[in-house]
């Protein structure tokens, strides 16, 4: 086989622009890759990187404004018709048709696709089997789980067996055994012979590629195996522990240090990323090396140093163009009640002021919820307390988003008790509402709105007048760091912006309660660091939090959890009393996505056996 053959996709020096109105963004520039054959190949990259332009010319949708791209061998600009016809490509968000089923969602593609009559019956067995979707066949594609979903999504993609697999990641906004299930799919696939080329904001499936293109501001970074990645990085990743401090507070001392380009909260300590070695421990500090991960290289490569004597970056995290030149935040602190919280200044050692208390201020006592026949949530108890951050887990449809709608007066309970802030939501939904914040799972934001315009819809929304509305508009615009996109329609903007845009709404009228469901789906990892700090500073001003996520990490953060499991609560604790459940003699300290995949998976098989 020559070296050309050998190749599945080039890129070589391709430029690609979009323009909107007078705005013009460069997407790609001069980007030069190549995806061998045979192999898994990730795509990494912050938000606005160029992954899904580039995804898009892969799949002969784009043609690029300057340089060649060659899929399978053939060029995309003359032999389009031909590359689609032995390529597969999932985008984001694939259109699936809600009202018909699974199976009439496949036959549909297989007839979009030209698959002859006498390959169907037996290549959707074959995918029915392989995403273990067979019991399902009959169910009304919209009743699926968001996970079913991506795997339908996925064989409909496949119905024609390509020879290059282009996945725009796919596994956004699915559970951690839904992920995992995927990621089977496609190890199934590359065994069989296939090529994958795949995105993901998940830096842990990085592990799992061949090879991986890193992209940022449209540009190759880097492009070479996980291990390459790391092996810089020896010696520079330490996880620390402190008894007498809260974990949330030592992340927040450690990442004021000089040195420190990374802190995040794991298991019983914070892992910590340096930039130099070796560390320098303060007094009562365990420190322990770790073995790097990929996340730790996408860190060290992407993330701006800090600067000594400045205050971390906690309420601003700069633009991707401003990385390199405004490394420095315009604030320290967050307005919350009508005060300001200020943020643990450089250098700092003491933990920021605990504000949490006894107090409930959520109340749920035997809430049910049903629609029709089905009951989403079955009898659940759980309060939450001023000032913490509790979070809601569970696999996709164990009733999650409907508890949280129900909490924000948006759906009404069949029956039960629902207190927030005091008021009685059954009784009084648009008191409670007044005294919370909401970020929904798909952001419910105007996207033919510009960014200032959402901004004023919200303030009147809330009934925010005179001069404290001009105020909080001028909090949000700058507190976000959202000035230069307040012309833009916020259908246009980059995820991680929409989601700043959606937070920045969401605390407009100073809310005691804010819920936040999936904030994070999709949105790389720079951006979520940044948000679960403004998070942080919220609950330690007094911010009560309640969150769903699928990032089993984000967990961390979260003083108490409750999982749920087919509308019931299958857990409740902290992350380590969670974590503890999971401890077995082979697997003495399971991650969270390790205890919520074990118990998850052995309540639902012992489900599906009582039944």
């Amino acid at each position: 086989m020559s070296a050309k053959t050998e190749l599945a996709l080039v890129l070589a020096g391709v430029d690609k622009q979009f323009r909107q109105g007078k705005r013009s963004t460069q997407a790609l520039t001069q980007l030069s890759v190549q995806v061998q054959r045979g192999r898994i190949t990730g795509l990494m990259g912050p938000d606005g990187a160029g992954k899904t332009t580039l995804m898009r010319l892969a799949a002969a949708l784009l043609h690029p404004d300057a340089g060649e791209v060659q899929v399978l061998g053939l060029d995309t600009r003359t032999q389009a018709s031909l590359i689609q016809q032995q390529i597969g490509y999932m985008p984001q968000r694939f259109g699936l048709y809600e009202e018909l089923s699974l199976r009439e969602n496949l036959d549909l593609y297989a007839d979009l696709q030209g698959l002859p009559d006498a390959e169907r019956a037996a290549r959707c067995a074959e995918l029915l089997r392989l995403t273990a979707l067979s019991p399902f066949a009959a169910r009304r594609a919209g009743d699926l789980s968001g996970g079913m979903k991506q795997k339908l999504g996925l064989a409909c993609t496949l119905l024609r067996a390509p020879t290059l697999l282009l996945l725009d990641e796919p596994t956004v906004g699915v559970d951690p055994i839904s992920r995992r299930e995927l990621w089977s799919i496609i190890q199934t696939l590359h065994g069989q012979g296939a090529t994958v080329l795949v995105s993901t904001a998940y830096l842990d499936e990085a592990e799992r590629c061949d090879d991986i293109i890193l992209l940022d501001q449209g540009r190759c970074l880097a492009q070479q195996p996980p291990a390459a990645f790391t092996a810089p990085l020896a010696g520079h990743c330490w996880r620390v522990r402190h008894a007498g401090m809260h974990r949330r507070a030592l992340q927040e001392s450690l990442l004021t240090r000089p040195g420190v380009r990374d802190a995040t909260l794991q298991a019983e300590g914070v892992r910590v990323l340096l930039a130099e070695n070796p560390p320098q421990p303060a007094p009562d500090e365990d420190w322990q090396p770790q073995p790097p991960r990929f996340e730790d290289a996408f860190i060290s490569l992407l993330s701006p140093p800090s600067t000594p004597g400045q205050p971390a970056p906690a309420m601003s995290t700069p633009s991707r163009d401003q990385r390199a030149s405004d490394p420095v935040p315009r604030s320290s602190a967050v307005t919350v009640d009508g005060g300001m919280a200020p943020a643990p200044r450089a250098g700092s050692t003491q933990p920021p002021a605990a504000t949490s208390s006894s107090e409930p201020v959520i109340e749920v006592q035997n809430l049910r919820r049903s629609f029709g026949s089905f009951e989403a949530v079955k009898d659940i108890s759980f309060s939450v307390t001023r000032g913490e951050v509790f979070g809601l887990l569970g696999a996709n449809g164990a009733g999650k988003t409907t508890t949280f709608r129900m909490l924000c007066g948006l759906l009404p309970a069949s029956s039960g008790v629902l207190r927030v802030a005091g008021v009685d939501v059954r009784q009084a939904t648009a008191t409670a509402r007044a005294r919370i914040g909401y970020v929904a799972q798909k952001f419910a934001l105007y996207g033919n709105l510009s960014t200032q315009q959402n901004l004023h819809f919200f303030a009147s929304a809330y009934g925010l007048r005179g001069a404290r509305r001009q105020a909080r508009l001028a909090w949000a615009e700058q507190e976000f760091a959202l000035t230069d996109y307040l012309g833009t329609n916020t259908g246009a903007l980059p995820l991680g912006f929409k989601q700043r845009l959606a937070l920045a709404c969401a605390l407009m009228h100073e809310p005691r309660i804010l819920f936040l469901d999936e904030p994070t789906s999709g949105v790389d990892p720079l951006a979520r660091r940044a948000f679960w700090r403004r998070i942080n500073h919220l609950a330690e001003s007094g911010v009560t939090i309640m969150v769903t996520t699928h990032f089993m990490d984000e967990a961390e953060y979260c003083d108490h959890l409750v999982l749920m499991s087919r509308g019931e609560v299958l857990a409740f604790g902290s992350p380590q009393a969670i974590r503890a459940q999971a401890t077995t003699p082979d697997h003495p300290e399971p991650s969270m996505e390790d205890a919520f995949v074990q118990l998850i998976q052995t309540h639902e098989s012992d489900s599906r056996q009582a039944a």
